[in-house]
């Protein structure tokens, strides 16, 4: 079995391997082990990280993809030396101490929102000007709270002549920071706080951010505690607001990235979906990533969760798993998993807390209604709350899977065609923007059952 036998270049498609219950031993309770590469997530947080820093920072487990090469092309884009090892999973980046180092420069951050985000609030309270372009997916993303933060210090924001105001591209004008006192709005975005606060201890006086909604907390107490890890503070004092002092300063480390816990739960779902252990290499409960409380999920649905030096280990239900009511707003990147394994689970399972994803790389709401309903899998979506979604027990039928230039779409959807015969997964390489080979991981996992 190969990735290359399963994919029909002529009309882009990928046909998921499907596993009848012969093919693999249910009643084995050795695990099914995997290893993932690098997160995305800590992977371009600390590349800006060390890009701030002062001195040369040695990134290792270094995830390669694309949204990472855009990002680490930006920073080069800027000015910062850099080496590069991708055999070796190896980034070596010196900073100079949060100064940038070229005044002026044209920068295209592709689909890479952490980089899109990140790197406008660096500039943005800068000294400098910089022009920001993105692919046409991160043109329809939504920006204007971040910028309209930036405008509040001070920063000038420059549109093209036909260009969307509050998207990009755009360019910035910035003159430092003219207040330490800010407000962001976060219910599109978490991303909006993260940037403000990582380039926050640039301020000459203590800075406060005010924020305005709550969700993917998660993904800022990653940032919080990285920022903590390259020796800078920022103190949660409020559910409302983030202080950090003045006088901090990032320092250059030598840095190892976890592994990327969004990767490792779409094999953690075959352990209910095809009734197997599964342990994924170096992903344990401490992680920094949110996406670890996903385990949790599987757990309520009838799986048991072991910590052990390895990785943990997932075991599956005894006898089949369950459909349940979730609130997934601490983990959505992963709502495109849960979705796709529950219309085999013994009941209807209920997401909650998800409104926010309609406005990611795709309208992750309407790609799960509607490539699950072309399978024949029924489900609701609330119209007086628009941020859940209600996916009934079905067998899924033969459909080729459109994933919307979704990255997401196309790794958790493929997860159906394991248990249900005939899915085919439209422009598989769409996985480039976080996860390159894996259809190549799938299949090699597979052929281990």
């Amino acid at each position: 079995m190969s990735y290359d036998s399963s994919y029909d270049r002529k009309t882009n498609t990928y046909r998921v391997p499907f596993l009848k219950d012969s093919i693999y031993d249910k009643t084995d309770t050795s695990p099914h082990i995997v290893r993932v590469p690098g997160s995305k997530s800590i992977t371009n947080r600390a590349l800006l990280l060390a890009t701030l820093a002062e001195g040369t920072s040695t990134l290792r487990g270094v995830l390669f993809s694309d949204d990472s090469r855009h990002f680490l092309q930006c920073v080069q884009d800027l000015g910062f030396e850099t080496t590069v090892d991708e055999p070796g999973k190896t980034i070596t980046v010196t900073g100079q101490g949060g100064a940038v180092a070229k005044p002026e420069a044209s920068l295209y951050v592709g689909s890479a929102g952490t980089a899109a985000r990140f790197l406008t609030a660096y500039l943005g309270v800068s000294n400098g000007v910089y022009h920001m372009d993105a692919s046409e997916q991160m043109r329809r993303r939504p920006m204007a709270s971040l910028l309209d933060s930036l405008k509040e210090l001070g920063c000038e924001i420059l549109y093209e002549k036909d260009s969307k105001e509050g998207f990009f591209p755009f360019t910035v004008k910035s003159h430092g920071f003219h207040k330490n006192t800010i407000s962001v709005d976060i219910e599109h975005s978490s991303q909006f706080l993260s940037a403000l606060l990582i380039s926050s201890c640039l301020s000459k006086e203590d800075f406060t951010v005010k924020v305005h909604g709550s969700h993917g907390m998660s993904y800022i107490e990653m940032t919080c505690k990285m920022m903590e890890q390259f020796g800078v503070r920022t103190n949660h004092l409020a559910p409302d607001t983030f202080v950090t002092a003045a006088g901090q300063h990032y320092l250059a480390r030598d840095y190892q990235i976890e592994p990327d816990v969004s990767a490792a739960c779409y094999f953690y779902a075959c352990a209910p979906l095809l009734q197997i252990p599964v342990l994924v290499e170096q992903v344990h409960f401490d992680s920094l990533q949110g996406d670890v409380a996903f385990l949790r999920i599987l757990e309520q649905m009838g799986c048991t969760l072991q910590e052990q030096p390895q990785g943990i280990l997932v075991m599956p239900p005894k006898h089949g798993f369950h459909g349940i009511t979730v609130d997934m707003s601490a983990c959505s990147d992963q709502a495109i998993t849960l979705a796709a394994i529950a219309p085999f689970a013994d009941a209807p399972t209920t997401i909650t807390g998800i409104g926010h994803i309609r406005l990611q790389e795709s309208d992750r709401i309407h790609a799960i209604v509607t490539e699950l309903g072309k399978m024949g899998i029924r489900t609701e979506t609330d119209r007086v709350s628009p941020g859940s979604i209600t996916i009934y027990p079905g067998m899924p039928e033969p459909c080729v899977v459109d994933t919307y230039d979704d990255h997401r779409m196309a790794m958790g959807f493929a997860l159906i065609g394991l248990r249900a015969e005939g899915i085919e997964i439209h422009d598989p390489g769409c996985c480039r923007k976080t996860f390159e080979d894996y259809f190549q991981v799938l299949e090699e996992f597979i052929e281990g059952l």
